[in-house]
Order: structure tokens, then sequence, then C-alpha cells
């Protein structure tokens, strides 16, 4: 597992908002959250956490292919050649209505159903 550290960590303190992709039966489905309630849950360690109102077609997808791609980015932080940094997260997901994560998300969001778990395995820089 991997930890978020240094420019990847800056870039999701700076993002508004993260794309989330999963597989489905038909190919690649995207959903999206804003960076602040993941924020509000934490970007310690290596696991995110983000609340999941709906995300069904995202938890059948995570049901049949766990893989889960994640996309930061923010023009705050800059890189070598500019302005402007992306961070893309892959790891395994799951979407947990019960247990304690969900009620600790739950109890924070109150229109969440749960909580999508994504144990980071690859932390990577773009643009």
């Amino acid at each position: 597992m991997t930890k978020i550290e240094g420019v990847c960590k800056e870039v999701i303190e700076k993002s508004e908002w993260v794309a989330i992709a999963t597989t489905g039966p038909d190919g690649p489905h995207l959903v999206a959250c804003w960076a602040h309630n993941v924020r509000a849950l934490g970007i310690e360690g290596e696991v995110l956490l983000f609340p999941a109102g709906g995300y069904r077609q995202t938890e059948e997808n995570l049901k049949r292919d766990p893989r889960v791609e994640l996309l930061f980015a923010s023009r705050q932080v800059q890189r070598p050649d500019g302005p402007g940094q992306g961070c893309s997260i892959v790891g395994k997901g799951e979407v947990q209505t019960s247990g304690p994560k969900a009620e600790a998300v739950k109890a924070k969001f109150p229109w969440a159903r749960g909580v999508l778990v994504v144990t980071i395995k690859q932390v990577k820089t773009h643009l």
C-alpha cells in the first residue's frame, strides 16, 4: 500500500473536486465528489474515504471489479514547468453501507447512505 505524500497531498488539499473511475460491463464509469468532503474525512494513511450519497453504479462495478482510479487536479499547485498539477490514485474500492467507517461518515454527512473506501495502491503525478 502507498501513502499520499508530497506534491500529491498538496494537490488533494487544494483541489475543488475529484473524478472517480470504475469499470462496468459497458466500459468506464465516472462519478465525482467534492474534494472538501474527502479532506473532512482525512487524507492520512493508505485509505481515502468518500461519502456515498448515490454511487449505486459505482458500487455494482466495484463488486465485479474492485479497481478504481481517482483524479485530483489544482491550478494552485506548481509543477516544474508551470501552473497546475494533477495526481491520480489507483487502488481498490468498496462501498460500505454499514460498519464503523460507514457510521462515522453518516454522522458527518447525514445525506450519505454509506462510504466509498479506497485502499491506495499507486500514486502518480500528471500534467
